[in-house]
């Protein structure tokens, strides 16, 4: 009886394990990445423009870095409703990037705007007026906090 006791208590070992692994692994590749959340606030009236040049201007940058694999994943989203002007925001991206490293570097998207943009005169202009009809910006680095 105690060598089937033993060889069952190996078995269930054993799958747990096999369980347990994949997601350890998995906890730790994600344990070095890096999220920040872009909070962005226009003018009021501008929201729909800002947001369209940031999908125009930024958003294609973003996704050449994801391609590379320097950012792991890239959501954005409106409010629904609005709130007081103190509170208001009009578009949250949230990036994550493989490491904090990647997250600092001012020149993670540069290599890309050639490539994507060659008219580098009207990428500029375009810019310059997302940053003119955008009345705050504030970055919140986050964690995930697991709940169970």
């Amino acid at each position: 009886m105690s060598t089937l006791s033993s060889a069952l208590t190996k078995i269930i070992c054993l799958v747990l394990l096999s369980v347990s692994l994949p997601a350890l692994a998995q906890q730790k590749a994600t344990a070095t990445y890096f999220a920040v959340e872009n909070y962005y606030k226009a003018k009021w009236g501008y929201a729909e423009e800002f947001i369209q040049l940031w999908k125009t201007n930024h958003y294609p940058l973003l996704k050449k870095a994801q391609e590379k694999g320097d950012i792991i994943s890239i959501t954005a989203s409106k409010p629904r409703l609005h709130g007081g002007e103190d509170i208001r925001w009009d578009y949250r991206v949230t990036i994550v990037f493989r490491n904090a490293a990647l997250a600092f570097d001012p020149d993670l998207t540069s290599a890309y705007k050639k490539q994507l943009y060659p008219d580098q005169e009207n990428y500029r202009k375009a810019e310059q007026h997302r940053f003119e009809i955008l009345q705050s910006h504030w970055d919140i680095e986050t964690v995930t906090d697991n709940l169970d």
